[in-house]
């Protein structure tokens, strides 16, 4: 609901204090107050982060106050792809891909949580519209344009996984070799990468279209090969970048048909060090 391990948290433990104080002698369905006081709670919040953007420009940089201008990365669920512990298939059995979570960005509050809600955990939309203050029908309609936003622009992943990291391993060394057209080759023709640099690297934090213009960075993917380690990115094929066990970014793919696309890159200095990415450097 929040692409951020540290608000999932915050909003679990405000969950969790209304419920004390509640207590649950009163409450009939358990399951269902729990998931309306936790939607009810991530609503708030998207529409505070929201009003946040809105602030205005500071006079002085030309970026938002407190916001940071351009993309934000969602937190990334990182795994080794070498084998999952308990709590890790946990995890990524509840998590989506990254690129889906970015898409997910861009709704409006009502829009994510009417999707999140109904097409993720099956509630009603009866239920929905009590929560983000809607008729059941308009409800439904924002859900539905939320669904084709995202089928628009977060295409499904293949399953197998064992093919998604072929077609990286294929990125990563045609990246080394500084192989143009093999590149491309494994790129579809509209991928898109979006990177976040934060607001301390923001001259990296950028969206770029097309296979060709992805493949001209060509150049800044071959520094990198000698550093990537494969890991698991909310499931999918994806690497961690380090160079002497400083994380110098991550990076998510999302495979379709056998090609890229999607490239998800996290640059952020300070999101790296908040992450917990043992699982990749070890």
């Amino acid at each position: 609901m929040l692409g951020s391990f540290a608000e999932a948290e915050d909003a679990v433990q405000e969950t969790w204090l209304r419920l004390n104080r509640t207590g649950v002698d009163g409450i009939e369905n358990l399951g269902g107050w729990l998931t309306t006081v936790t939607a009810r709670i991530c609503l708030n919040m998207l529409r505070t982060r929201e009003t946040r953007r809105e602030e205005p420009l500071d006079a002085g940089t030309g970026t938002r106050i407190g916001t940071g201008d351009g993309v934000r990365i969602p937190d990334p669920v990182v795994s080794d792809p070498r084998g999952l512990d308990p709590e890790q298939q946990v995890l990524l059995a509840d998590s989506v891909g990254l690129a889906l979570l970015v898409v997910l960005e861009s709704l409006s509050p009502a829009e994510r949580v009417a999707f999140v809600l109904h097409d993720m955990f099956a509630v009603p939309f009866d239920e929905i519209a009590p929560l983000i203050e809607r008729t059941s029908a308009a409800t439904r309609q924002l859900a539905s344009r939320a669904r084709r936003r995202v089928q628009g622009q977060a295409p499904s992943p293949d399953p197998d996984l064992i093919r998604q990291r072929e077609v990286v391993d294929a990125f990563f060394a045609a990246s080394r070799d500084g192989a143009f057209d093999a590149l491309v080759a494994v790129l579809h023709p509209d991928v898109v990468l979006r990177s976040d640099g934060g607001p301390k690297r923001a001259g990296q934090t950028v969206v770029l279209n097309g296979a060709h213009t992805v493949a001209s960075q060509a150049a800044t993917y071959r520094r990198m090969a000698p550093f990537v380690r494969p890991a698991l990115i909310n499931g999918a094929a994806g690497a961690v970048v380090a160079a002497n066990g400083i994380p110098l970014s991550v990076m998510a793919f999302t495979v379709s048909d056998g090609l890229i696309v999607a490239i998800d890159v996290i640059v952020d200095p300070d999101r790296l060090r908040t992450l917990d990415l043992s699982a990749a450097l070890g």
